[in-house]
């Protein structure tokens, strides 16, 4: 009894918020129809996006609302009919409503209240091929891939910033944006170790061989981010090595820049331009750099409690593709599913979905202990 209490005060304090998200769109709506802002680029852009915003909330609650409305309906008739084929309809069509008024929950809430105020943000990935050789080449081509459809799939742009590949369809390493609202806070679990159990085309014996490839998930920083002073960058050019046409290696429009400080060193050699190698040579570096000051915080956090959704440690080993077994397992939230083939051609909502619930509740229950490691975590 207690848990539908909670639940139906969960899904009220939510629906309160209903009436402020619909007043604020309203004052965009005027704002954006108000002659001195058209004529402002800057400030009708900045309206334009919290606008966007706002008004996506505002359709999600209001979603919400006609969900519970229909579960509050389904749930009175479960408890009052005595006609056995309308019971089952009613509890067919509550089983089919709340977990999707759970979902609609947990997303409104991580509108409502971010974790993390990066979450916003784009993202940048870097996955490299690890131990395994040509067969874990051969696995981060395919990690590239999944992220590459999972990003259509969901309208995402997607744009290769850098990348090193093997003659037999490989990737060595490759660094890629990922533009799309909430990118990096829907992208940042996948940060860590990746690590693939099967039994290579050459070899004869049938034996399984185990490779793996890591991840790293960054949020895109915007220049006031990240104070980066020229005097702390070392900047060289060179001529570019590798396919490219004969263009590449006759002039030097390859860019390595390193940041003084902190020893950061980004390369980048796939334009032919020195001047847009060097412009995706800072949005990398940057992106590092703010990374490597949320990776600082999220240290000082872990070392008062053990995070069981963890997007800190890059060594971790959080995820395990296994195709003889046709299993794809999770070892952070223990989760496993046997269907491989559709998440590796980019169908991973579940996983997503899963890890977002699991850090949520990780995060409400540190907030319910008060502890002061919640509410630094949060400000990371």
């Amino acid at each position: 009894m207690k848990s539908f209490i909670d639940a139906m005060n969960s899904s009220q304090r939510l629906l309160d918020h209903l009436p402020t998200i619909e007043e604020r769109l309203d004052r965009f709506n005027q704002q954006l129809a108000d002659p001195q802002v058209i004529s402002d680029p800057s400030q009708l852009k900045k309206i334009g996006k919290e606008r966007a915003e706002v008004e996506e909330i505002a359709v999600k609650l209001r979603e919400f609302k006609s969900l519970c409305d229909q579960q509050t309906e389904a749930e009175s008739l479960v408890a009052t009919e005595s006609d056995a084929e309308m019971l089952e309809f009613a509890e067919n069509e509550l089983g089919e409503i709340k977990p999707r008024v759970e979902a609609l929950e947990r997303e409104i809430n991580q509108l409502l209240f971010p974790s993390d105020p990066n979450d916003k943000k784009d993202a940048i990935l870097e996955i490299r091929a690890g131990t395994g050789g040509d067969e874990a080449a051969l696995f981060a081509a395919e990690l590239f891939r999944m992220y590459s459809r999972y990003s259509e799939n969901r309208g995402w742009s997607l744009e290769i910033l850098s990348s090193s590949e093997t003659g037999i369809g490989g990737i060595k390493e490759v660094v890629f944006n990922i533009s799309g609202r909430g990118a990096y806070g829907r992208m940042k679990y996948e940060s860590g170790v990746h690590r693939v159990q099967r039994v290579p085309e050459t070899e004869a014996s049938g034996r399984i061989h185990t490779s793996a490839a890591s991840v790293a998930v960054l949020p895109e920083a915007e220049e006031v981010d990240v104070d980066i002073q020229e005097k702390d960058l070392r900047i060289d050019v060179y001529r570019s090595s590798g396919p490219g046409g004969q263009g590449v290696n006759t002039t030097d429009s390859a860019v390595r820049i390193t940041h003084i400080p902190t020893h950061v060193v980004v390369t980048c050699q796939d334009e032919r331009s020195q001047i847009k190698n060097k412009a995706k040579a800072m949005k990398i570096l940057r992106s590092r750099l703010l990374d490597a000051k949320i990776q600082e915080r999220e240290e000082r956090v872990r070392s008062t409690r053990r995070s069981q959704v963890s997007t800190g440690d890059r060594s971790a080993k959080i995820r395990t593709y296994n195709f003889p077994q046709g299993r794809v397992t999770d070892h952070r939230i223990n989760l496993t599913l046997y269907r491989l083939h559709e998440i590796l051609e980019g169908d991973i909502d579940e996983v997503m979905e899963a890890l977002i619930k699991a850090a949520s509740e990780e995060r409400m229950e540190a907030a319910g202990k008060g502890g002061d490691d919640a509410g630094e975590a949060s400000h990371a």
